[in-house]
């Protein structure tokens, strides 16, 4: 009896690729764990937490090393860049991108910790909502939920971070050689939302696929906890 809640979320979680079939199977797996007195929520909670905690360690230590990120200025700003260029003040460009380069890829470090409470902090309920979805449901919903509060925690990181590279003094370089620029026109670029926006859709989407990896091969890319979860049973 004691490994019948393993037994259950083998059974239950085993990763098939027609996982809406197989959801009656599901509920009734866990309920019948339950009556046996195994909190089966808990620790599948806790198996999706672990993945999802698993796939940002991983996602932050990729992003963290220098040249992860190959961020150019935005759209907007790309006139200026064009034009700078073109008048042999390129070196400005390359050493503001360079800078937020740097200070995107020091703020995913700093910032694990405060995406894992996260995690952590999620409920019983919440985590187990994303057992029906598909390859990145557990990324989709933590984004989904956390995006917003976590942004604005983000934002004094990647501020501090840009600030330690250099990156205002390289900006107010930039826009002192093209004040003086005869032209008309000039957009006005917010590089620090840029910056944040572009580098938090980028951790989720590593975070995300972190979470396929370790759906596709849970034993491999897990612990033993997040096999149980989401592992054996994929040829059902």
């Amino acid at each position: 009896m004691k490994q019948l809640w393993v037994v259950v979320g083998l059974l239950a979680l085993g990763g098939c690729q027609n996982m809406e079939g197989m959801m009656p199977w599901v509920d009734m797996g866990n309920q019948v764990a339950k009556n046996a007195g195994y909190d089966t929520d808990s620790k599948l909670a806790a198996g999706i937490k672990e993945a999802l905690i698993t796939g940002t360690d991983r996602a932050s230590t990729q992003l963290s090393q220098t040249g992860a990120f190959n961020l150019k200025l935005p759209a907007a700003a790309q006139p200026v860049a064009d034009t700078l260029r073109q008048f042999g003040f390129g070196s400005y460009v390359d050493k503001v991108e360079t800078a937020m380069n740097r200070g995107a890829e020091q703020a995913v470090a700093e910032a694990a910790p405060v995406f894992k409470q996260a995690i952590t902090s999620m409920s019983v309920n919440d985590a187990l909502g994303i057992i029906r979805g598909g390859d990145t449901a557990a990324t989709a919903y933590f984004r989904g939920e956390t995006e917003s509060s976590l942004r604005q925690r983000y934002q004094p990181i990647v501020e501090d971070n840009l600030k330690k590279t250099g990156f205002y003094d390289q900006y107010k370089s930039l826009l002192a050689v093209y004040d003086k620029l005869p032209l008309t026109n000039k957009p006005n670029m917010n590089l620090e939302s840029y910056v944040i926006d572009n580098s938090m859709d980028e951790l989720y989407t590593r975070i995300g696929e972190q979470e396929s990896l370790i759906r596709q091969n849970p034993m491999q890319q897990g612990s033993a906890l997040i096999g149980a979860v989401f592992g054996s049973g994929k040829g059902g």
